[in-house]
Order: C-alpha cells, then sequence, then structure tokens
C-alpha cells in the first residue's frame, strides 16, 4: 500500500505542473521587443523588431501623442504647438498657427459648424477640390496643422461626440489657422489650431443641437 501511494504522489505533482496556466505572452509598448503585430499595444505596429506607431494610421502615440512606454504624462497642446504669429483684424487680435496638436487614437478637437455651399460662411470653394458642398453632405475642414498642406484631402476620419454618438466624414478644406479676416475666407478670423469644421449633416448625424455652434469632441482617421 505504501508503495502505492508512493507512486501517486509523483503522478498528482506531475498533473498539476501540467495544469497551470501558460505565461501570456507580453505585450510590448513603444519600442518594446516584438516579432509580429500581435505583439505591441494597441494600434502600434512592429517596425525592426520594435513597437512603433503606424505611419499609415498617422498616430503619435511613441513620438508625444501619450499612451507611450515612458509612463509620463503626454504634452499639451501649448507645448507641442506655438502661435506662430498674430493678425490683427476688426480691432482684435488672433493668434495665428501652422501646427496643431498631435493626432492620436483618440484626439481631442473643438467641432464647428460651417456652411459648405455657395454664398454660405465657408467662403470660397474647398480648398481639396475647388468646389462647394451641399450641406447634406458629411464633410469637414481640419486646421491648418491636421490638414497638413492637403495631405488628408479626400481621406474619411471619424469624430465622436460626448453622447457616445460617431461619424464619418471626408476631409474637404482647411479650416486656415493662419489667415482670415478677408473675402476668400468671408471674413472669418483665423481657425484655432484644434478645429474639426463640420457640414450640418455631420452635426445631425451625431444628434448635435447646431445652435451651440461649437462642442468638444474627438476624432481620429477612419
Amino acid at each position: 500500500m505504501a508503495n502505492i501511494v508512493l507512486l501517486l504522489v509523483p503522478l498528482f505533482l506531475i498533473f498539476n505542473i501540467i495544469s497551470l496556466p501558460l505565461p501570456a505572452r507580453a505585450i510590448s509598448s513603444c519600442n518594446g521587443p516584438c516579432k509580429t503585430l500581435n505583439d505591441c499595444n494597441g494600434q502600434l505596429i512592429c517596425i525592426n523588431g520594435k513597437c512603433n506607431d503606424d505611419p499609415d494610421v498617422g498616430s503619435h502615440t511613441c513620438s508625444g501623442g501619450g499612451g507611450g512606454g515612458g509612463g509620463g504624462s503626454s504634452p499639451s497642446p501649448s507645448q507641442n504647438c506655438k502661435s506662430s504669429g498674430t493678425l490683427t483684424c476688426g480691432g482684435n487680435s488672433y493668434p495665428q498657427y501652422r501646427c496643431s496638436p498631435p493626432l492620436t487614437s483618440s484626439t481631442q478637437a473643438r467641432l464647428t459648424l460651417n456652411d459648405f455651399s455657395e454664398g454660405g460662411d465657408g467662403g470660397g470653394p474647398s480648398e481639396c477640390d475647388e468646389k462647394y458642398h451641399n450641406n447634406s453632405e458629411r464633410v469637414v475642414a481640419l486646421s491648418t496643422g491636421w490638414y497638413n498642406h492637403g495631405s488628408r484631402c479626400g481621406k474619411m476620419i471619424r469624430i465622436t461626440a460626448s453622447n457616445g454618438r460617431s461619424v464619418t466624414a471626408k476631409v474637404v478644406d482647411e479650416c486656415d489657422s493662419v489667415n482670415g479676416c478677408d473675402a476668400e475666407h468671408a471674413g472669418q478670423p483665423p481657425c484655432k489650431n484644434n478645429i474639426v469644421d463640420g457640414s450640418s449633416a455631420v452635426w445631425n448625424a451625431l444628434g448635435l443641437n447646431q445652435d451651440l455652434g461649437n462642442v468638444g469632441v474627438t476624432w481620429s482617421m477612419a
């Protein structure tokens, strides 16, 4: 009987060792080691054996947009984008910006209301295609830095409101953060550097009150 017990003890130990859960694969953050896309956290991808931002998405998680592996807080927009000058018109002074806050997977912005039709408050035709757009279209203009010399023309972005609703819209114009107060800009001053200027169709899809004219949202490339 004693021999049987002695045989059962090691068998019991072996069974428990086999039954132990395998350690989970570590998920790497910025600059962490990787072999495949699945080794990297969030929207990061594996480039040359290290997790880094995906250039096709345009995120800046590792290069200043927050959420990286450094553990520190992300830089504020004022630290990343400083005014390049001042435009004075109508007795008021407006800061000019050639840059915008870093783009992340959920970039904070202010959604404003724009009339993209001919004769509307948007001024001239949209810069991307030199056309006016019906306000039933889900279209937007982006601040100069985010517009990035037209590199996002025709691309779709996703806008999410604080009520949880989201919508995709096409980039067709620049919300000029440098110039303004002239006929081309319908007398409007320069935009701030964190503006997503949306048509009424965008506001309606998000279930927002257009009378507000300016609300906080987040956006990303769709």
